[in-house]
């Protein structure tokens, strides 16, 4: 079948060559509607928006409203980091509560309560002291020596005290050189944990406040939560686009000022750019799609499109101005040909961005529609706008003193870049069949290779970096990033606390705690743990019910006595009589750690296993269920290890539905489109080929470089073929054009594609892949990583199309042709 579209083309044609002037106004009107759109685009940051409607993040929610009562749905937690050479001394102590009391006393901060070291000192002094204010009296009145043996009774009567201070605490000396605070604010918004970093947070502006309160009072107290983190999430995304926007348009106006030879030309070029993200964060802010990390690598990549498209209009456009074309025939017949290019272009391309869609995880389908939409608008853009805007420029360049540069088109006969192409060409012409099996094999072999590609989501992915790169310290000032505190508080908390010294799983279990059995079970299910749980005696080193109860029969005889008349078998653990247990502890010092373990019907408990660091989250997560399925009563294991596991799978899964899905789309909307425009099905089939070679060349180069598929790279597969089908699509069409249409043989049909648009594929390659490459600057080592490899996917895309489709082509005209 040969459909004649021609009349849609000479339609265009006409707008373009006869109205150019209406074309302009129409498409900058609409930009100017668009623009309406950018002031209402918000910011997603972290890794929260990954976990939505995942299961395992369901789960885990629900055992933080079951059992962290400091994080329920009306409050709110500030972490007060506190440093120094002894923060247990006089001074420090002070220092402390008077920051708890003016926190305190801050209406605008509805902090209800505070609590620290600091505090529960000074109630070891005055046990009556109750308020911050009252607390540091106790301080000041007390001596060195009270202070020390009240540290030292702090430590042993009250189990919230060993871990309110740093792990280089000494009881003998009364020091340690780090503790922590808790203010705990009023949220009548409410607010939710869950196992991600970042997102919005009502803390914000509460947690940006109370830093003035600390800094005032001297010494080093931080600010830190979620106020604080979901800030700076928000902050480093602005300032990595703040830095890798300007940077790939100052490469990008480098290569496209290389390309064109002509400062008319490239101003066009740069304006038609800046029109297409207009539009694309107009839709945005219209469509109410937030800006997350992921998306960061849109502009680079609209860039990257638009560059190709405007590289290949004006190229093709001056070559028939060398054939002795007038301005409005040239733009006819270059539009004639590189319309039906940059169209099939853009099917593929949405095919390839919008195979994301088929991704659980929303974050990745936003990705998928943003994408999908601004390479429409590219199309738009280049295919329409650029090409009238050219014929008007050229028309005033004849009443006008406009200066002229360069009208000679890219890669022209004669040029080292054309004899460079001519390679693929001359391989054509000797042994194309051998060529291309050669390549068929070795692609086969990268594909087995590329199985092992590792998969991974971590919190790391999306934290700022903890020290700035000092590269970043050449930027002009407006552009230099800002100072994060979040990865720095993180380690520091990890390094010197004992929460941060390992890894964590839960098992959530349900079932009547009251029952004589049921702490018994609980225990026994830590017996010969697994093999990435921390051991302890030969047991899982393990935070629940029943060391609670053991921790404080430790602190308080009474409490001791009872438990050994209902230890029946004399291991520790009560075997009878547990609703009276529970009741003594829910009226002791222990009440609220009792709470985090045991919910208020006493028909569900949590257990939480320490992990080996080094252990994968693959490992971890199949030992937590392991352990959840040794409980007697119904578990399941959850916390951030798990959940991340989980989101993992849905990373790989995405990478290969979506690969599936794009790599089929791509193929079937080839062969019809090749079809029906030119009646030669077979093309699509030839044009997918070096697309192929390119996804399994660019997955091994995966694993080889040791890049895991992540939050950013799991889309990189569709993207390569979406952006390297634009090379292959070009070539392909180029040679129709010239073998279908001008009847040339074979291998002067492929001379002719080769030298025509060898040169715009290579301007095309550079800008795209000094673009997109501009990612590595990113803040986000992730994103960093997903700029490189789309990079890679852009130069071996290009490598296929000149040195390989040749041979295809070749192979196809003797099977086909």
């Amino acid at each position: 079948m040969d459909v004649d579209y021609q009349y849609l083309i000479d339609r265009v044609d006409a707008l373009i060559t006869e109205r150019p002037g209406t074309v302009i106004v129409v498409f900058l009107l609409l930009t100017a509607a668009f623009a309406v759109g950018l002031g209402n685009v918000e910011t997603a940051a972290g890794t929260e928006q990954f976990a939505e409607n995942v299961p395992a993040e369901e789960a885990f929610q629900e055992v933080n409203r079951q059992f962290t009562p400091s994080f329920a749905a009306d409050t709110g937690s500030t972490q007060l980091i506190q440093s120094g050479e002894n923060v247990l001394a006089r001074n420090e102590l002070l220092r402390m509560l008077t920051v708890q009391e003016e926190l305190e006393a801050h209406d605008g901060l509805r902090v209800s309560s505070t609590s620290s070291a600091a505090s529960i000192v000074a109630q070891q002094l005055d046990p009556e002291a109750t308020t911050p204010e009252e607390q540091r009296r106790a301080i000041e009145s007390a001596t060195d020596t009270e202070i020390r043996e009240a540290v030292r009774q702090a430590d042993e009567r009250n189990p919230r005290f060993s871990g309110l201070v740093s792990n280089d605490f000494n009881r003998g000396s009364a020091s340690a050189s780090a503790t922590v605070g808790i203010a705990t604010h009023e949220l009548p918004a409410g607010l939710e944990t869950s196992s991600g970093q970042g997102g919005t947070s009502p803390l914000t502006p509460l947690q940006e406040r109370a830093q003035f309160v600390t800094e005032s009072a001297g010494g080093d107290i931080r600010v830190f939560g979620a106020g604080i983190t979901a800030a700076e999430f928000s902050a480093v995304i602005t300032d990595t686009l703040r830095i890798v926007v300007p940077a790939a348009l100052l490469l990008i106006t480098f290569f496209l000022l290389v390309a064109y030879r002509d400062l008319a030309d490239l101003l066009l070029g740069v304006v038609a750019l800046l029109i297409a993200l207009v539009w694309t964060f107009g839709f945005m802010g219209l469509a109410g799609i937030p800006f997350s990390q992921v998306l960061i690598a849109v502009p680079p990549m609209l860039l990257a499109v638009g560059i190709d498209f405007g590289i290949h209009a004006v190229n093709r456009y001056r070559e028939e101005r060398e054939e002795g074309y007038g301005i409005d025939d040239g733009m006819s017949r270059a539009t004639d040909q590189v319309l039906v290019a940059f169209f099939i272009v853009t099917g593929t391309t949405v095919i390839g961005f919008a195979a994301n869609l088929t991704s659980d995880l929303a974050p990745i389908r936003e990705f998928g529609v943003v994408a999908s939409v601004g390479i429409v608008f590219t199309f738009l853009i280049f295919g329409i706008f650029l090409p009238a805007a050219k014929v008007k420029l050229d028309h005033a360049r004849e009443s006008y003193p406009i200066p002229t540069f360069s009208t000679a088109p890219m890669g022209s006969s004669g040029s080292r870049l054309s004899s460079v192409h001519a390679v693929g060409v001359t391989v054509a012409r000797t042994a194309p069949a051998v060529f291309v099996g050669a390549l068929l094999l070795t692609s086969g072999f990268a594909a087995v290779y590329a199985t092992g590609v590792d998969t991974t989501f971590e919190d790391e992915d999306f934290l700022p970096p903890e020290e700035t790169p000092d590269y970043y310290g050449y930027a002009p000032e407006p552009l230099e990033p800002g100072d994060y505190s979040v990865t720095r508080n993180i380690n520091f908390l990890q390094d010197n606390f004992e929460s941060g010294q390992s890894d964590t799983v839960t098992v959530y279990v349900e079932g009547p705690m009251e029952a004589p059995h049921a702490l018994e079970a609980l225990h026994r299910a830590g017996d010969d743990p697994p093999d990435s749980f921390v051991r302890e005696g030969g047991r899982a080193d393990e935070t629940s019910l029943v060391t609670v109860i053991q921790d404080h029969a430790d602190r308080d005889p009474e409490f001791r006595r009872m438990v050994d008349r209902n230890d029946i078998d004399a291991d520790g653990v009560p075997d009878r009589n547990l609703g009276e247990i529970y009741d003594y502890l829910l009226d002791s010092p222990a009440a609220e750690q009792t709470r985090q373990y045991l919910t208020d019907d006493r028909r569900a408990t949590r257990v939480v296993y320490a992990v080996e660091s080094d252990a994968s989250q693959g490992e971890i997560t199949a030992d937590a269920r392991t352990a959840a399925d040794r409980q007697r009563y119904t578990a399941t294991a959850t916390g951030n290890t798990v959940v991340f596991q989980a989101i993992s799978n849905l990373i790989l899964e995405s990478a290969i539905v979506s690969l599936a899905v794009a790599l089929t789309g791509t193929a079937v909307f080839l062969v019809f489109i090749y079809w029906l425009l030119l009646g030669r099905a077979s093309l699509g089939v030839a044009n997918v080929v070096p697309v192929a070679i390119t996804v399994t060349l660019i997955a091994a180069s995966m694993r080889a470089l040791g890049i895991s598929f992540n939050a950013f790279t799991a889309t990189i597969l569709a993207i390569t073929i979406g952006l390297g089908i634009d090379y292959s699509v070009h070539v392909t069409h180029r040679f129709a054009d010239e073998y279908e249409e001008h009847g040339r043989g074979v291998y002067d049909a492929l001379d002719r594609t080769i030298e025509g648009t060898g040169g715009a594929l290579a301007g095309s390659m550079l800008t795209t892949t000094f673009g997109i490459g501009v990612l590595m600057l990113s803040l986000f080592p992730a994103i960093g990583q997903f700029g490189f490899l789309t990079a890679l996917s852009i130069l071996y895309s290009y490598l296929a199309s000149i040195f390989v489709l040749p041979s295809v082509l070749a192979v196809w005209a003797r099977l086909v042709g």
